[in-house]
């Protein structure tokens, strides 16, 4: 079953100007391209008065886009499954709830996904390093920061089948047409909570025996607790990290005075966050243990604003790059709801098959979690997270924006945003293929024999493929059918498929296929193996 896609381009797109000027200026800053502290605070104020006026000024727009055809989730989750994307967790034992596995097709997937990203958000840049702290950290962290008592989620009980809902999720399903126009209208979630305890009457449980009566709401702690050491005692207790940024705050010091870094300075971090969501949904969009690619970047307070300007563009543009189509990608400013640390945040939203949802949260943090953190619960144990400018011996605590991705729903909106159907000329099936970009690609080639005799052709097959497999990821197969090759590999986005033929042996060329035309050409084996990666950045089919 195949649904038509309508796309709507949310108003931050008219921003955008706006935002790519402040990511300018804030990069030219980081990189001491400014003449002095007074010019960039004077540029900054110019810059602040336009987007002042581009906010006051700008109409709401919105924008369709041409319609596309595009799975429904559930054929989506089979074509995943089917091509060793990934599987349900615990699959032989019946499935575990918010549980998934990625397969070989996968796992590949996401690396070069995780891998990407910290090339471009760590690597490359001078005013970023990395670190990598553990799942468990000590449980005074978690309530330093808040966590403990505070990191919960209203759920309500229907008292007829049982079920558990949160409650934003729950108001969200409702079909009740009254219902649906007064919650639309809401926009806080305490607003959407006080609603639900005076009218639970008036909203309608999912379930099949349409209850409407509900148990009280009660707070849901998320947090994952455990016992480290040998003895479960109350002492003992630990919880498994709800996200990865804690780690980097509290070794703020102990990154300063090691890597000879300097303010602004961001230090990023992949790894492994778990939250005990009531209802995990959606396939790999919300799970109970997931990846995120965080990056905390310490600024002066005075630049806190621009740089959250920059890193929201940055990351927004950077989503593009990598693949994503910008009618189906758009920014969503918070201006209430916002979290208790954060002073501004905007989402990175990707329109799903059910509908625009969070894949990147970009927020300034100010210095709420260097504060907090700095809080003794004795004098002796007080911290500082000062930082003393080299160069004008001012004292501040840093402020801190946070460009967070979840690994795991950005991959979601890549493959699905890849994934097309395409009439194939002269035949009556059409073609799936993932039309993803190249860096990603888990096999960049794959190599067949045309067929398994004479011996030579699997001979010269398997040569070419030990050769490039040492440079770029690349499969070997052989089948009696080199069509059905060709289709699995458009579907798992392969970019070139590479045919051994009988006139291989003569010239030393072999047929090189381009995964998004199609279309074939004969390339000399020097050629192919001499620099594989340079017919990834430039293919040799533009001039076909």
């Amino acid at each position: 079953m195949m649904k038509t896609r309508q796309v709507l381009l949310s108003k931050a797109s008219l921003h955008h100007h706006v935002i790519a000027k402040s990511s300018l200026l804030v990069e030219a800053s980081s990189r001491g391209m400014m003449e002095s502290r007074r010019n960039f605070s004077q540029q900054l104020q110019h810059l602040r008065k336009q987007n002042e006026t581009v906010s006051s000024e700008a109409p709401e727009e919105t924008i369709s886009a041409s319609n596309e055809y595009h799975p429904s989730l559930n054929d989506f989750v089979a074509f995943c499954k089917r091509r060793g994307f990934a599987y349900q967790g615990s699959s032989l034992y019946g499935g575990l709830s918010g549980s998934f596995d990625y397969g070989p097709i996968g796992s590949q997937l996401k690396k070069n996904l995780k891998d990407l990203w910290w090339k471009d958000f760590v690597e490359l840049r001078r005013d970023c390093v990395g670190i990598d702290t553990p799942i468990i950290l000590h449980p005074k962290v978690w309530e330093k920061s808040g966590h403990i008592g505070n990191f919960t989620d209203p759920l309500v009980t229907c008292l007829t089948c049982h079920s558990r809902f949160e409650v934003e999720n729950l108001l969200k399903r409702q079909q009740n047409p009254a219902s649906m126009e007064v919650i639309s209208k809401m926009e806080t979630a305490q607003e959407k909570i006080a609603w639900m305890n005076n009218n639970s009457s008036q909203v309608d449980c999912p379930c099949d025996k349409k209850s409407n009566s509900w148990d009280k709401i009660r707070n849901f702690d998320m947090l994952f607790k455990t016992m480290y050491g040998p003895v479960e005692k109350e002492e003992n207790t630990a919880y498994l990290r709800p996200e990865t940024a804690q780690g980097i705050f509290i070794n703020f010091n102990n990154v300063i005075t090691t890597s000879r870094k300097r303010l602004p300075l961001g230090i990023g971090q992949i790894g492994k966050a778990f939250r005990n969501e009531i209802s995990p949904r959606d396939f790999i969009f919300r799970t109970r243990e997931f990846e995120q690619m965080e990056l905390e970047y310490f600024c002066h307070p005075s630049t806190s604003s621009d740089y959250f300007k920059y890193w929201v563009n940055f990351c927004y543009e950077w989503l593009l790059k990598i693949g994503l189509r910008k009618e189906n990608v758009r920014i969503y400013t918070k201006t209430k709801d916002l979290a208790h640390y954060s002073k501004e945040t905007s989402d990175i939203e990707y329109l799903f098959p059910f509908g625009w949802s969070e894949i990147w949260g970009i927020a300034n943090r100010t210095d709420y979690d260097l504060q907090a953190h700095a809080q003794p619960s004795k004098k002796k144990d007080r911290h500082t997270f000062e930082y003393v400018d080299p160069q004008t011996n001012e004292r501040y605590v840093p402020h801190v924006v946070e460009p967070s991705a979840g690994v795991d729903r950005v991959l979601f909106a890549l493959l699905y945003d890849a994934y097309n159907v395409e009439e194939v000329p002269g035949e009556e099936e059409k073609r799936v293929v993932l039309k993803i970009h190249p860096d990603l690609a888990p096999y960049k080639f794959a190599v067949f024999p045309l067929q398994k005799k004479p011996v030579e052709l699997m001979q010269k097959a398997e040569e070419i493929y030990n050769k490039l497999s040492t440079v770029v990821a690349t499969d070997y197969d052989v089948s009696p059918s080199i069509g059905v090759l060709y289709r699995r590999h458009d579907e798992i986005g392969t970019p070139y498929c590479i045919t051994v033929d009988h006139q291989t042996l003569k010239d030393n060329t072999v047929t090189i296929r381009d995964r998004d035309t199609m279309k074939q050409i004969r390339l000399s084996c020097d050629e192919l193996l001499n620099n594989p990666q340079h017919l990834l950045k430039n293919s040799p089919f533009q001039s076909a």
